[in-house]
């Protein structure tokens, strides 16, 4: 198949289909380069047409903890108190820009995403 843009979405079910043909081809070969240049056209396609919304940054901050093995008591340096870090956690506190400083520099978690805007719980009286 002659390599062309994905314009349309037909375009784009043969670009996945050519990648599924080449898949198995080795790198630094005419069909590993055709293989890598599908796949580019295939991720700027998907990029531009089907976009991944950010994660919500309470569930970034707990998928952070999750993936490192990580309790709570990890992110008293950044957050505060116990208390505090579990009314975060719990969506009743939000985020300051003091914590999602430490956050973003202590522990490497995009601002861009933790300053995106979530829904908090209000706390019964």
């Amino acid at each position: 198949m002659r390599i062309k843009p994905i314009k349309t979405k037909a375009d784009y079910t043969r670009a996945l289909l050519e990648i599924e043909r080449l898949f198995d081809a080795k790198p630094n070969t005419p069909e590993g380069d055709c293989l890598e240049i599908w796949t580019t056209l295939v991720g700027a396609y998907e990029d531009q047409h089907f976009p991944i919304a950010l994660p919500d940054p309470i569930e970034a901050i707990r998928y952070y903890l999750e993936s490192r093995g990580w309790s709570e008591r990890n992110l008293e340096p950044f957050l505060g108190s116990p208390g505090k870090v579990k009314q975060i956690l719990q969506r009743t506190r939000p985020l300051t820009m003091e914590m999602i400083r430490k956050l973003q520099q202590g522990l490497g978690i995009s601002a861009d995403l933790l300053i995106q805007p979530y829904e908090l719980i209000e706390e019964a009286a």
